[in-house]
């Protein structure tokens, strides 16, 4: 494979485990410099997840790119603007932001539009939405001074097509938010250089998913049905979006949201 991000830095931010993970491993692979930040970095260990070496960042430097491994939560200001100086101590820049930082459900509070929690709304709305807009505004300046950028933040399929009886309503709601605010960023950061689009994956077998989501019916035989393709997303799916969204094929896209779903938007849940 080629390398064509050599020179660049890249934080993606969930990368610990599932989908973070495999966009950070494409962007080393590709050359970029990775800053793998995360809430948990035993994160993959917890849910079953096998590394191909000790951590994220073991792995990343053995495809043959520097890696930076921050912790952190990202809904507190402190941690962001920690993780992004961090960032520029180690590596001088930030070329490519991928906000993929997020959650779908809140441990507390039922599934559905009428059963969400006041704690797990606030959760899911800052874990989904928050995190992402603290971390653009950081990054904004930074790739405006180097007169180039790109932001790709994570959406979901539940922002473009309600799931079945209205599941993860709030999720839903929070990457609508997303959406909305890439486009408008994208209008603002456009003129600096900086472009802004987002990947909305559909239900991706990650070892998470695996073992925890089919007991709130994510990820079920029944879901699969209304799959065009008839098969759910792999974490490597989303990887070769990201892959278009940082390089020179899309250097005339932005302001884009990106449905990975399979053609599932297509079909009533």
């Amino acid at each position: 494979m080629t390398r064509p991000l050599l020179g660049k830095t890249a934080i993606v931010t969930g990368a610990a485990r599932g989908i973070g993970r495999a966009y950070a491993l494409r962007l080393a692979r590709l050359g970029a410099d990775v800053v793998v930040a995360d809430l948990n970095m035993q994160g993959a260990a917890k849910i079953g997840e096998e590394l191909t070496a000790e951590t994220v960042m073991a792995e990343v430097e053995a495809l043959g790119s520097r890696a930076l491994g921050v912790e952190g939560d990202l809904r507190k200001p402190e941690a962001v603007e920690r993780l992004f100086r961090e960032t520029v101590a180690a590596f001088g820049r930030v070329d490519i932001l991928v906000n993929n930082a997020g959650a779908g459900v809140y441990r507390d509070s039922g599934p559905l539009p009428s059963q969400t929690t006041q704690a797990g709304f606030d959760f899911l709305i800052d874990v989904n939405l928050r995190s992402c807009v603290l971390c653009c505004q950081a990054a904004a300046p930074i790739m405006a001074g180097q007169g180039a950028g790109v932001i790709v933040n994570v959406s979901s399929q539940t922002a473009l097509e309600p799931l079945k009886g209205g599941a993860m309503a709030v999720y839903g709601a929070a990457k609508s938010a997303v959406n909305t605010y890439t486009r408008n960023l994208a209008a603002e950061l456009g003129p600096k250089g900086i472009r802004v689009n987002a990947i909305a994956p559909g239900i991706t077998l990650t070892a998470r998913l695996m073992k925890l989501d089919p007991e709130n019916g994510v990820g079920t035989p029944e879901q699969l049905e209304t799959i065009a393709l008839r098969r759910f997303a792999t974490p490597e799916d989303m990887a070769n979006v990201l892959e278009f969204l940082v390089g020179d094929l899309s250097g005339y896209v932005t302001g884009q949201v990106i449905s990975v779903c399979g053609g599932a938007v297509l079909t009533p849940s």
